[in-house]
């Protein structure tokens, strides 16, 4: 049985592209974004829009890679691109918001047919489990959510 999962997954795809509780979903509020200013940081020293997706995309690809059990990237090689250095030649908002699209399909797949006593297991290199991980990404999402909705109001 994976009640619990299915329901992980549903907040996980309603905050994502629903009707969440708190107003507009990720996606829609990341589509409605001036690309022109996606690298400018408000009051110089602030996170830019693309540093606040590029550490989503960071955490939510942590995620995917934990639940995978992938040992070939460990938990260094995601803190050490948490708050990366922007290249605008290889970090673009379109190919940063695909990127994070992409990461979150490939988790709901992973884990959708998971039986609900996966979410009792010790995520590797963790002293948490995965139902721990995954309400976490989904309070991580809303939390930079958040802070993309203020940074693209100050730039207006």
């Amino acid at each position: 049985m994976n009640k619990e999962l299915q329901s992980i997954i549903r907040n996980l795809e309603n905050t994502l592209t629903g009707d969440p509780w708190f107003g507009r979903p990720v996606f829609q509020i990341l589509a409605e974004i001036n690309e022109s200013k996606v690298s400018t940081k408000p009051g110089g020293t602030e996170h830019s829009l693309l540093e606040l997706l590029y550490h989503m995309i960071t955490w939510a690809e942590f995620t995917l890679n934990r639940i995978q059990k992938d040992e070939k990237r460990d938990v260094k090689y995601f803190e050490d691109l948490d708050w990366r250095e922007i290249d605008p030649k290889k970090h673009d908002w379109k190919k940063g918001v695909a990127e994070l699209k992409r990461i979150h399909e490939e988790i709901v797949k992973s884990i959708n047919e998971k039986d609900d006593e996966f979410l009792k297991e010790p995520v590797n290199h963790r002293k948490y489990n995965y139902r721990f991980l995954l309400n976490g990404l989904i309070q991580h999402n809303i939390y930079h959510l958040g802070q993309i909705a203020y940074v693209s109001k100050l730039l207006k």
